[in-house]
């Protein structure tokens, strides 16, 4: 049941709009810098802040303060936990169970996946196929939603995980199988052999600060042809370094970031950005994260 009442609470009339990214930790989220070259491309009067919300505490920080927003962004380790918080789901996000954006209209809240357009749109922006034979790192928030694009693009899923975390991945492989009719495999990190037409990392390891870590081994890499990282920060990952190092191609995530985010603004605005427009902000956020 939604906490978005309505029957009391009135929301401001003002000009400017106000917009958030919930999660945690968020120290080093680009976010803010890429939504405001997004305004200033739109003609949006805006701001949009990090909402640091510690686990226990999503339930009075909705109530309380999501509300007073005009839309807000989710990200680890809300992106699931946020669902039965919203009164509608679009249906990439039912499909998915996975939401990262949230617009808020009339007192109801609508939750999207806009990581999906992101993907798909960094894709392109690499001249990079979801073809062929895919393995899928992880099984969380955006392991989730690359899994099920795989399968909606029809590739030759894997998904991989450390052994603590099969249950999940079988849960996810299963729910694949039942909402898509589509077949999916599951495997330990650590029983992996053959290489792939393409990996897709969706998991935290090799972020910042732990930029050593790599999620599979050089062996698997360099056996593959092509390498996405969800991470952008660093813009150089263990694992981008193990695809340059053996001529495959690749991305990182700050493509998939940027679209993602004008996904994000054309729910909440009602408005349109061209390719031209995001491609400018891709490459002004690379110079923001050099000088940082």
């Amino acid at each position: 049941m939604s906490i978005l009442k309505g029957e009391k609470m009135k929301i401001p009339i003002r000009e400017r709009k106000y917009f958030g990214l919930i999660g945690y930790p968020l120290a080093h989220s680009i976010s803010p810098f890429i939504h405001k070259e997004l305004f200033k491309r739109s003609g949006i009067v805006g701001d949009y802040d990090l909402i640091e919300v510690e686990r226990g505490s999503i339930y009075s920080v909705y109530e309380n303060d999501l509300i007073l927003l005009d839309g807000f962004n989710v990200t680890i380790p809300y992106k699931v936990d946020i669902l039965p918080l919203l009164d509608r789901l679009s249906s990439r996000a039912k499909i998915f169970g996975s939401v990262n954006t949230v617009g808020i209209k009339d007192m109801k809240a609508t939750g999207y996946n806009t990581d999906c357009i992101g993907f798909i749109k960094a894709l392109g922006y690499g001249k990079m196929d979801l073809a062929g034979s895919v393995l899928v790192l992880g099984c969380g928030g955006v392991s989730r939603m690359f899994a099920y694009e795989c399968a909606i693009a029809g590739a030759e899923l894997t998904i991989a995980v450390r052994k603590t975390s099969i249950e999940k991945a079988k849960t996810l492989s299963k729910e694949i199988e039942e909402k898509l009719k589509y077949p999916s495999k599951v495997v330990a990190l650590d029983e992996l052999e053959q290489g792939y037409d393409m990996i897709l990392n969706g998991t935290p390891v090799g972020m910042y600060p732990n930029v050593d870590e790599c999620p599979v081994s050089e062996e698997i890499i360099k056996r593959s042809k092509a390498v996405f990282d969800a991470i952008y920060n660093p813009e150089e990952t263990k694992l981008i370094s193990f695809a340059k190092k053996h001529g495959l191609k690749y991305i990182n995530g700050l493509p998939m970031l940027v679209w993602q985010a004008a996904a994000a603004e054309e729910i909440w605005n009602e408005i349109k950005f061209s390719n031209e427009d995001v491609d400018e902000v891709i490459e002004r956020a690379k110079e923001y994260l050099k000088n940082e």
